[in-house]
């Protein structure tokens, strides 16, 4: 059986990832979340992963260094990544919204500023409403734009909105509900089909 290369985020996705691998009978015997080591191999041998930044996931299996991929939709949406998406694994589910610390009208023709660490996201979501916004790229602690006049208005990823409230803000629209998929290069689903469908067969077991 030919190995396949899989790339999975650090963090909270790894380690979620890694309990429903589990379930699924594909282990990592050597693997540790707090590891600097990179690379880990299942324990059959079957399968190489790779342990790298969220962010990162859908470039490495977008040029082909990783088959497959464990990875937020959040990430996919805004990377654009062209790759195939196969399996929504229902953990890390959370939501993307627009919060603000007024009841701003999101109106077509308004011009807005909205401080985010996903851009293309909401450039994409206010365009679809007609609206221009000047997107201002914070890395983190978002929340704190509004407060202090840098932007009108927040777009996050929100999973229990208690961040949000205690900070004075209210979330205004939710954009999308997101959660960890499964995503595949798309030559690499021509030229390993078998295993990667054997892969993600394994993992529908168990999400189902």
């Amino acid at each position: 059986m030919e190995q396949i290369t899989l790339a999975i985020g650090k963090g909270r996705t790894a380690k979620d990832a890694i309990k429903l691998l589990e379930k699924a009978n594909i282990t990592f015997p050597d693997f540790n979340g707090d590891s600097r080591k990179l690379i880990f191999y299942s324990a059959d041998k079957t399968i190489k992963m790779l342990y790298v930044k969220s962010v990162d996931v859908t470039t490495y299996v977008e040029q082909g260094a990783a088959h497959i991929g464990i990875v937020g939709r959040d990430n996919i949406l805004e990377q654009e990544a062209d790759l195939y998406e196969f399996l929504d694994l229902k953990i890390g589910q959370c939501r993307f919204s627009v919060a603000s610390l007024h009841d701003i009208a999101l109106q077509k023709g308004k011009t807005i500023k909205v401080a985010t660490k996903y851009p293309n996201i909401a450039k994409q979501f206010f365009a679809k409403k007609g609206m221009t916004i000047e997107a201002i790229k914070l890395n983190g602690s978002v929340e704190l734009a509004p407060l202090i006049g840098m932007s009108d208005c927040i777009v996050d990823i929100v999973e229990t909105g208690s961040t949000i409230r205690e900070n004075g803000l209210t979330i205004i629209e939710d954009i999308e509900h997101i959660s960890t998929r499964v995503v595949v290069n798309k030559a690499s689903f021509a030229t390993k089909t078998d295993e990667i469908q054997r892969f993600i067969e394994k993992l529908k077991v168990v999400v189902e």
